[in-house]
């Protein structure tokens, strides 16, 4: 009878327990739902008519040194390979987790000696396991899986950031290089002309004003070639950090290659790609459920406890030969902490709440970079269009005006400025030839294109 009186008190007790624990469970907001909501309510894009549809950001250039300068990157580049021990660490913590769920075995063998008494052993085997009541250590285990999977996001964020920062840093390899051609071609069209002029002056068909200016103008442009050459010099450098190099030289190209436009198509479609999106979206989800935790944590826990333990004279007769063995039962539940228990809710509800302000920075974020690139797209096509054009007038400008300096009928300051606007307009073009190139690879990777998955990390 007093057992049946123990026993119901016990379940009374819990009962309260629990109910108390439960009145004080979060009504948070769903920020999940919120933030599947933000996503498809983004304003839509319309189709770049020009763009060719791609699956992945590395065939938008279709080149084999490229793709070994990528290939070669990935492998060594140490930001990335931080990025991807920081996973390896949070998969570790996550099986750490995991094995939380299955009961602890431990064993134990023990010696003591009293005095005018032979050496005791004693043997033990202890089985320990907190029942998981309301799944609150299979939470924390869910929690410590949207970590991986957060991580895993943000090691293929910074993969394709890797990648595009390559792509971009070749091209740019190649715009300076002809950067270089260009004021080399303009330094030796300078030199030409003192000397041309040199001659004309001893023959007295010139003046000394002409000669000062000609070798001023010549003077200066070796002076923008040594620096675009220091700047070569300096983007090799960039690239060879890139790449986890601590020296070499990379193959140039002697032209732009073709650059395919991305396809945007629907906003939803394209930026769940991003994986930076994601990161920001896993950390929602994991941190709800550490808020789930939070509130469990005011919950009782039950754990239970079996023991085989055996005493012996000799090490071998300790080993559980003729076990003794004890089962315990315990029922713990929080009564007093000091509002520690609240508090720490309290703050998990909010970290939720921070989480889900950071992925609507996030997709905003997303957003502008997507239709600042499609918008520049379109600027930097249409200046194109205008400085070629620009650029075949100045050419037949100059050869005009050449002939007229030849004859005597315009100043060799004259003849200098056409010059000059012609170098210019070229090196101009060069300029937007790369900017509208790396701005379809930035396009890219803000539509989340990501790359092909091979062998590598």
């Amino acid at each position: 009878m007093c057992r049946y009186a123990c026993s119901k008190v016990l379940l009374i007790a819990l009962g309260c327990l629990v109910a108390s624990g439960c009145t004080s469970l979060s009504n948070n907001p769903d920020y999940l739902a919120q933030a599947d909501s933000d996503r498809q309510n983004v304003v839509s894009w319309s189709e770049m008519e020009d763009g060719s549809e791609t699956t992945y950001l590395n065939e938008l250039v279709n080149s084999g040194d490229l793709n070994a300068l990528i290939a070669e990157a990935r492998v060594a580049n140490p930001d990335l390979r931080q990025t991807l021990l920081s996973l390896e660490i949070l998969r570790a913590q996550y099986r750490a987790t995991q094995a939380d769920q299955l009961p602890d075995i431990d064993a134990g063998l023990g010696a003591s000696k009293t005095e005018h008494l032979d050496t005791a052993y004693t043997g033990t085997l202890t089985i320990s396991w907190e029942l998981d009541l309301w799944q609150k250590i299979s939470d924390e285990a869910s929690a410590a899986a949207g970590d991986v999977a957060e991580q895993l996001a943000l090691y293929q964020a910074a993969r394709d950031t890797l990648v595009a920062e390559v792509m971009q840093g070749w091209l740019q390899l190649i715009n300076l290089n002809r950067s270089v051609a260009i004021e080399k071609q303009w330094v030796e069209l300078l030199e030409q002309n003192e000397q041309w002029i040199l001659q004309r002056y001893r023959s007295g068909l010139g003046d000394l004003e002409d000669l000062d200016s000609a070798q001023s103008s010549a003077a200066s442009a070796r002076a923008t070639l040594i620096a675009v050459q220091e700047s070569l010099q300096q983007q090799q450098r960039a690239m060879n950090l890139l790449l986890g190099r601590r020296q070499g030289s990379t193959v140039i190209a002697s032209d732009y290659p073709q650059v395919l436009a991305p396809l945007t198509g629907l906003p939803d479609q394209t930026l769940q790609r991003r994986p930076d999106l994601k990161a920001a979206y896993m950390a929602i989800r994991a941190n709800d459920i550490r808020t789930s935790v939070a509130y469990k944590d005011m919950l009782p826990s039950i754990s239970l406890e079996a023991a085989l333990s055996d005493t012996g004279t000799s090490p071998g007769d300790a080993l559980l030969r003729n076990p003794v063995w004890s089962l315990l039962g315990q029922l713990t539940a929080p009564l007093f902490r000091g509002g520690e228990l609240q508090a720490n809710a309290d703050a998990a509800e909010l970290t939720t709440a921070q989480s889900y302000q950071t992925y609507r920075e996030t997709l905003l974020t997303a957003v502008k970079e997507v239709e600042d690139a499609i918008g520049q797209e379109s600027s930097l096509g249409n200046q194109q269009q205008q400085i070629d054009s620009a650029l075949l007038s100045a050419r037949r400008n100059y050869q005009q005006y050449q002939q007229k300096y030849r004859n005597g009928l315009v100043s060799v300051l004259d003849l200098l400025y056409v010059q000059q606007q012609t170098f210019d307009l070229e090196s101009q073009l060069n300029d937007l030839t790369y900017d509208r190139l790396s701005n379809r690879i930035t396009l890219g990777l803000a539509l989340g294109l990501g790359i092909k998955e091979t062998d590598q990390s």
